[in-house]
């Protein structure tokens, strides 16, 4: 198949770039489902994102930081993530500024208006340039597009939507989530806002989520073709369980493929449950991912504090804002149910910025700037925020069996006690965390992953917790992912008009595709 393409050794690789009429319309998704229907063909392919906003994040082999939906593509396409994938990755600390993180590596704190008025537009090199080493070396380049290439408020300084397609020369395919009703509403008015420049790169439209009897649909897509002049390229069906680790936040991780599919019957007489307390700007929910594909484990995310009173697992998460978490907890009254948990010996787990909330004090100047914070007291450690970023991806041992993960903080923990160190290095010298009672902490994101390790860690719970609850063996959670990016490599091969689609990647734009007014106002 990949002797289709053009070759990788010096000349440009095919392109496409997935758009969406709205955010969540599920452009994470497809993207991931043409990366593996192409690699599954034999394809040298690579996922890009221009610009990401989440706090959502991963940490390449070389150190840097990028979206994990676009480490997830990058598994789709069966290749290793880097930073050229997300050149640009955004991690909002309040409702109007972000930090800005270029090439894996945190460059700064900006405002929504100084981003888009000034430094955006100075990026589009950089983002350029990326796309095109990604294409020297690859057969094709799929794209994801962020929010709706018809936010004509940004067009100006776009560099993710339309701007990098005519930057690059890349057809676009737009899809649109019919589960929300007027999606043909949704493909002709996103159309009709773009300038005549633009829809001439506008190559086709995807329906994604649809529920029913396709045929019923046909003939509003017949419609809509007389309209735009453009053809839908696939009907893809609702499916549950198909999402990715998605950018926008817990109401994207909530329709995911673990939290939305069917707890499977436990292994042992009695199930586990677990509550994560939903912190505000909280990051890498999906750390939990892992916990909720074992049989019998319940995980559920909560924002109260009568909801810890029947779970046998508390999880404080990572956050981007260890300090407005910390207050939240208090003014909901979660901190004192934590803290009561703790003092009867119920089992609680902090990870990174939750396992900084545990300790005993923060001293914060650069996230919060809120100087020196009380902790929960419940870990005998403190915490300095240091200006430079810790990216790490660290492998060791805990509980008696291997385990690795990756690190994105700020603080810097001073562990001065506690009954053990959480993960060491094989040979007893403590490499991060710590234990006190039943209570548990690390800096360490994915470490549940570890097959092993989770099922020693909710063994301990179990116990702690006094239920009968027994891990099953055989869960191996790299193999469930594996499974559900073939799933997404499925619907696209089944449901969407390949032929096309690869015309598209190796032919570039179509020629003569009509102009739908108004265009751009």
């Amino acid at each position: 198949m990949n002797g289709r393409f053009k070759a990788a050794g010096g000349a440009v690789g095919g392109g496409l770039l997935v758009a969406g009429t709205t955010s969540d319309a599920g452009k994470s998704v497809v993207t991931a489902g043409i990366c593996r229907w192409l690699a599954r063909q034999g394809v040298r392919v690579a996922p890009f994102k221009a610009q990401n906003m989440s706090l959502n994040s991963f940490v390449t082999r070389e150190g840097a930081e990028i979206g994990r939906a676009q480490a997830m593509q990058a598994a789709a396409a069966r290749v290793e993530p880097t930073a050229l994938m997300n050149p640009v990755l955004l991690k909002p600390g309040s409702d109007r500024s972000s930090q800005v993180v270029l090439l894996g590596k945190p460059v700064g704190e900006l405002s929504a208006r100084g981003y888009h008025e000034g430094r955006q537009k100075q990026l589009l090199g950089t983002v350029t340039d990326c796309l095109a080493e990604l294409r020297r070396t690859h057969d094709a380049v799929i794209c994801e597009g962020a929010g709706s290439p018809a936010e004509i408020n940004l067009r100006r300084t776009d560099l993710v939507n339309m701007g990098l397609a005519r930057a690059a020369r890349i057809p676009v395919v737009v899809v649109g989530d019919i589960d929300r009703g007027g999606v043909f509403a949704s493909f002709f008015g996103t159309t009709a806002l773009l300038s005549k420049e633009d829809q001439a790169l506008v190559a086709g439209y995807l329906v994604n989520k649809f529920r029913g009897d396709v045929t019923l649909l046909e003939p509003g897509l017949e419609m809509l073709r007389g309209l735009t002049g453009r053809q839908t390229l696939g009907v893809l069906p609702f499916s549950h369980g198909l999402g990715i680790d998605e950018e926008d936040g817990l109401h994207v991780s909530l329709r995911g493929a673990v939290r939305e599919s069917v707890v499977a019957p436990p292994h042992g007489a009695e199930v586990l449950r677990v509550a994560v307390c939903a912190v505000p700007l909280m990051s890498n929910f999906t750390d939990v991912d892992a916990l909720a594909a074992e049989p019998g484990v319940v995980v559920r995310f909560v924002d109260q504090a009568e909801e810890l009173a029947d779970a046998d697992l508390v999880v404080l998460p990572g956050t981007r804002g260890t300090v407005r978490a910390l207050q939240w907890l208090r003014e909901r009254g979660l901190a004192d149910a934590v803290v009561r948990r703790a003092a009867e010996g119920r089992p609680v787990l902090g990870i990174c910025g939750g396992f900084q909330m545990l300790g005993e004090r923060i001293e914060d100047d650069v996230e919060s700037k809120a100087g020196t914070v009380d902790g929960l007291g419940l870990l005998p450690v403190r915490v300095r925020f240091a200006a430079e970023k810790t990216l790490a991806r660290p492998v060791g041992e805990a509980l008696g069996e291997p385990v690795a993960g990756y690190e994105i903080h700020h603080g810097v923990a001073e562990v001065t006690g506690g009954d053990e160190a959480f993960m060491s290095d094989g040979e007893g010298r403590s490499l991060d965390g710590c234990r006190a009672g039943s209570v548990w902490g690390t800096h360490w994101h994915g470490s549940l992953e570890s097959d092993g390790f989770r099922r020693a860690f909710l063994r301990r719970v179990a116990a702690d917790a006094g239920r009968a609850f027994v891990p099953a063996p055989g869960t191996a959670f790299a193999a469930l992912r594996e499974e559900q990016l073939d799933r997404l490599g499925d619907l696209i091969e089944e449901h969407a008009d390949t032929g096309a689609l690869l015309r598209l990647i190796e032919e570039g734009v179509p020629e003569g595709l009509p102009f739908v007014p108004p265009g751009a106002p």
